[in-house]
């Protein structure tokens, strides 16, 4: 039972693997994009290596929400451009900028990740096994694309808190909707 405006322990852990399809989703797009612009490039075996790691966080949550019969976001279709068009503008301004995205994305994903781990118990051991997991993914991506040079990027500070701020939107958005 749950009192208004509360939800219960099994709303809560879909609403959590909705967002993390969402956002996997949408790392998948930003790599695609990046990918099409800098494929040919230094940084592609780096970002081949990336977005084959978020494809796994892909996959995994998509067979949860199977698993849990878990609607996915109705907001799919605006990540599918968003995500796209982000990962191709930030690379279209270069690698640095490429590798600053990735920065940004991922301090907010950390946040995100974190909070998750944080509300998760032995009820959901193995979720919050694979959050702990993916985690540890998205910091090492952070730190990849440090050594990366991603702070040199043109703007780096505006850049980065525009996108830290835009994917926080997202995440807030594909939790609810």
């Amino acid at each position: 039972m749950t009192l208004p405006g509360n939800l219960s322990r099994e709303e809560e852990v879909k609403r959590m693997i909705r967002v993390n399809h969402a956002g996997e989703y949408g790392a998948q797009r930003i790599y695609a994009g990046q990918l099409a612009v800098l494929g040919k490039s230094a940084v592609a075996p780096v970002l081949k290596h990336m977005a084959n790691q978020e494809q796994h966080h892909l996959d995994v949550f998509s067979q949860a929400m199977i698993k849990r019969r878990v609607r996915p976001t109705l907001l799919l279709p605006l990540w599918h451009v968003a995500g796209y068009a982000l990962g191709a503008a930030t690379a279209l301004l270069g690698e640095k900028a490429a590798m600053a995205c990735t920065v940004a994305v991922e301090s907010a994903i950390d946040e995100h990740y974190a909070k998750q781990e944080a509300q998760l118990g032995d009820d959901e051991a193995e979720l919050k096994a694979t959050i702990t997991q993916f985690r540890a993914d998205e910091k090492e991506h952070h730190d990849t694309a440090l050594q990366h040079d991603a702070q040199q990027a043109p703007l780096y500070h505006l850049l980065t808190a525009a996108i830290v701020y835009k994917t926080k939107l997202a995440i807030f958005l594909s939790t609810r909707i």
